[in-house]
């Protein structure tokens, strides 16, 4: 089961393609950020790569709401940093690549048989407390004006 609205977010530290260490705990404060933390399937795959790009364009509609996109797959770092360059993409993109899927089974949006993760997003404000998520099947895409809706309500 996914992480519940109210509940505080797990903590993470993982690096993102440019070998970079990302601490969810590091956007928490009175100096925060608010973060999406946007769970996908697969780099390189047909609807995650459209949801990515979509995000990619829409970027400085989430800083100026001062929120940090994260994205994390099961990808390695190798893997993450190909596919932001291929795609243009700037925000991080964490690899939950080992321990296996750690980050995606603590929200609850891993699929243990594939070893993947379902398609969740979380929008986590500066004290760390999940304030919205949806949380869709591998082949269902999601609306990131929903996550616009969701700061804009903070």
């Amino acid at each position: 089961m996914a992480v519940m609205v109210g509940a505080t977010a797990p903590d993470l530290t993982l690096q993102d393609q440019n070998g970079r260490t990302v601490r969810l705990s590091d956007f928490r404060g009175p100096d925060g950020r608010n973060v999406v933390l946007v769970f996908y399937p697969h780099a390189f795959s047909g609807t995650c790569t459209g949801e990515l790009q979509e995000l990619r364009d829409r970027a400085d509609a989430f800083a100026e709401r001062g929120a940090q996109l994260l994205g994390c797959s099961v990808d390695s770092v190798y893997s993450q940093r190909a596919f932001a360059d291929s795609e243009g993409i700037g925000f991080p993109l964490l690899a939950d690549f080992w321990p296996h899927g750690e980050v995606a089974r603590a929200y609850g949006v891993l699929d243990e048989q594939r070893g993947r993760p379902v398609r969740g997003t979380f929008v986590i404000d500066t004290a760390g407390v999940v304030r919205w998520s949806v949380v869709n099947p591998v082949h269902e895409a999601r609306d990131s004006g929903a996550y616009l809706k969701a700061l804009d309500e903070l």
